[in-house]
């Protein structure tokens, strides 16, 4: 017997069809006076992740909001993330109810706002997020940079495709990272080493709504699954090789080499290459280098 039934589609079907885990997020925005308004939304995910000269994330939001007026007008973001504590989450939803103007939803806000040091108009910052995107609208994509604010009754066709006004009352924006910003403490943790007790307290959204209520869940230890990486796995390789420092790289054969190192120490190892890779100037770690790189290693080990 067929366990499921088929539900039908519905506008905004993430909550009123279907219980879609999602992100709790604040976007920050530049309004007309130059205050910084603050909006919570869910449908903010990454869009570029690799492969490209930048970095980016897509925010989908209503048209007539007032983060899409801003993003229209000056282009600055801020993506805010924001711990699971229930008064944070109860105030997220306060700030995401529409229809009010900036001054209105900030006179009472109950987050610390912290001015941006990365220079141009640009919104403030959430102090007491674990983390924070700083990013710009890349409205050169699609000629999206056509689009105007000032629609707050819908826009008339035609329509973008991706990335600016989308529909009549939606929009996608395409929003470039500049920058990452990260509490000191799990800072450390992503550049030192993760584990469990590392990770931050974050509320999850559950997508689903009715007329009286959001629902989230609260944050629970992370449980980690082992990886089983195999020998012969480059991709495996590749992928941490990656993450140790932008500024030296691994080619595929370097890393094709590198399969046999346990995957309980690769991260270990991949940093001591790095490292003499610097020492040595090298910036490209392809087989020549690696066996100057291994040779060093040896000649480092036979010294302890």
């Amino acid at each position: 017997m067929n366990e499921f039934k088929d539900l039908r589609i519905v506008d905004n079907f993430y909550q009123t069809s279907s219980f879609f885990p999602m992100p709790t997020t604040l976007i920050g925005s530049v309004s007309e006076n130059g205050q910084t308004n603050l909006g919570a939304y869910s449908l903010c995910f990454p869009y570029y992740i690799a492969g490209k000269e930048r970095y980016a994330m897509l925010l989908q939001c209503r048209n007539s909001s007032n983060t899409a007026q801003n993003i229209l007008r000056n282009k600055t973001v801020s993506i805010n993330f924001i711990p699971d504590d229930r008064k944070y989450f109860r105030e997220a939803v306060r700030l995401g109810f529409p229809g009010e103007t900036t001054q209105e939803k900030m006179k009472n806000c109950k987050f610390t706002l912290l001015d941006s040091e990365s220079g141009g108009v640009r919104p403030q910052i959430v102090q007491e997020a674990f983390q924070v995107f700083e990013c710009t609208w890349d409205d050169s994509l699609e000629n999206a940079f056509e689009d105007k604010p000032g629609c707050l009754e819908g826009y008339e066709p035609p329509y973008r495709n991706f990335n600016g006004i989308t529909s009549k009352f939606g929009a996608h924006f395409i929003l470039k990272i500049d920058k990452i910003l990260i509490k000191e403490n799990y800072y450390d943790a992503i550049v030192g080493g993760v584990k469990a007790s590392n990770f931050p307290r974050v509320p999850v959204d559950y997508g689903y709504r009715d007329s009286t209520n959001f629902w989230y869940t609260k944050f629970k230890k992370p449980i980690p699954e082992k990886i089983q990486a195999k020998e012969g796995d480059v991709q495996s390789v590749i992928y941490a090789a990656e993450r140790i420092d932008p500024n030296v790289t691994f080619t595929k054969d370097a890393c094709a080499k590198l399969t046999k190192i346990p995957r309980i120490f690769l991260k270990a190892a991949l940093t001591q290459m790095v490292n003499i890779a610097k020492e040595e100037g090298i910036s490209v770690i392809d087989e020549a280098a690696l066996q100057i790189i291994n040779d060093k290693r040896r000649e480092e080990k036979k010294k302890k």
